[in-house]
């Protein structure tokens, strides 16, 4: 095996000139050149699918940054502020038992079967948002529909109060910023005021509901015992933020990255508004082509040998999602072209792998289909308006979307 000290050849380095409009060039050079590196910020990362679904699924693996020799959390607070542990709590944060055991308390809001319940009132919100901007001539579709339906849809699911929308997106857009690695220490105020922003809007809720139980995940949670098992207050208060925040920020960069493909690739948005019934096969394959994670992380456990690297327990890695789902050598040396028909495009890792495989992918495709579906079908003349391109990237690593999305109708 080749050390750490040998390995050479490309890196990871998001400050190359046009990374954010197009990463995949770059994810190309390193499954070819460096699929296991060191990045210069110090985690590996691993950018063939083969490793990728390898190590999501490794039962030898954590979640907890603690386990991380570097210990690399990115901080908002000092280690010795209370506030210090919002977040630590959530299921993206713990390994068994403990995720085992609030996951089995939350999932049940997001079976197959309950999320079919859902599909009247998201067609009716998809509806509605195309009957306000269809005498316009255009829209954003971004801030006109593939935020508030997601937002909408899981304030129902949540049975949150009603409030300030435009603020909570806000805030929720701007704590999204935890998850990156390389978050600049210039916007540490920022994350810690939309922090205290959406902890007190979580409680306030919650204390809220205390009051109004209802037919609700959040009457659910305040309520629940399953099989002895409570969640304490810390436990309930992350749940319900990152449910929040996860359940309609991913949603959003879902539909603006699969509706700006799909503008694209107008062969293959005619090839679906040719044949509507192909769309959930091409919610996979728009998932596959420019997913709206792009990266999920893990720490070793015991001793790992990966792409001919020996990684030690206490490693650190990021999974290249983005790259593994543009891994010839898995989905075909057309893996860099839009294909609405692939068969293999449902193995994608968009969502994830493992035991932290996405709780929410199933609303997540259900909300893409409905919103995706409707916007072929109406609107026959749909294109990128005047100017759009390029895009308007967030310019995150991790979570991956645009901030506006200008189309007309023709």
């Amino acid at each position: 095996m080749e050390s750490p000290a040998a390995a050479s050849g490309p890196v990871l380095d998001p400050f190359e000139p046009g990374f954010f409009d197009d990463p995949y060039p770059q994810y190309a050079r390193l499954r070819s050149e460096a699929p296991v590196h060191r990045t210069p910020f110090g985690p590996w990362a691993l950018s063939r699918y083969d490793d990728c679904i390898r190590l999501l699924r490794d039962p030898g693996t954590s979640v907890e940054v603690g386990n991380a020799d570097d210990a690399r959390r990115e901080r908002i607070f000092a280690p010795d502020d209370p506030r210090d542990d919002r977040g630590t709590h959530a299921i993206l944060n713990l390994d068994p038992p403990d995720h085992t055991r609030i996951r089995r308390l939350v999932q049940k809001a997001f079976t197959p079967r309950q999320v079919e319940a859902l599909h009247a009132r998201i067609d009716h919100l998809v509806e509605a948002a195309l009957d306000r901007v269809a005498p316009t001539g255009g829209m954003d579709v971004i801030t006109d529909l593939a935020f508030p339906l997601p937002f909408e849809v899981i304030s129902d699911l949540l049975g949150m109060p009603d409030t300030d929308r435009e603020q909570i997106r806000d805030v929720a857009h701007t704590l999204a910023g935890v998850l990156e690695p390389l978050t600049p220490p210039e916007a540490a105020d920022s994350l810690r005021a939309a922090s205290d922003a959406m902890t007190h809007h979580v409680e306030a809720a919650i204390a809220w509901k205390r009051d109004r139980p209802a037919d609700d995940l959040l009457s659910a949670l305040v309520a629940v015992e399953d099989d002895g098992d409570v969640l304490s207050p810390g436990e309930l208060r992350d749940q319900v933020t990152l449910l929040y925040i996860a359940g309609h920020e991913t949603t959003v960069n879902l539909i603006g990255n699969a509706m700006a493909t799909l503008l694209r690739h107008p062969d293959q948005l005619q090839r679906l508004r040719d044949d509507p019934t192909l769309v959930n096969n091409a919610v996979e394959e728009l998932l596959r082509f420019d997913g709206p994670v792009q990266f999920s992380r893990r720490i070793l456990l015991t001793d790992l040998e990966v792409g001919g690297q020996a990684l030690s327990a206490g490693t650190f890695v990021f999974t290249l999602l983005g790259a593994a789902n543009h891994d010839p050598d898995h989905f075909g040396p057309d893996a860099e072209s839009l294909d609405l028909g692939r068969r293999l495009a449902p193995q994608h890792l968009a969502f994830g792998g493992g035991i932290h495989h996405c709780l929410g992918a199933v609303l997540a495709r259900a909300e893409a289909r409905a919103a995706l579906g409707a916007l072929v079908a109406r609107f026959p003349g749909l294109a990128l308006a005047t100017g759009t391109d390029p895009l308007a990237w967030n310019g995150r690593l991790v979570l991956r979307g645009l901030d506006t999305l200008p189309v007309t109708f023709g």
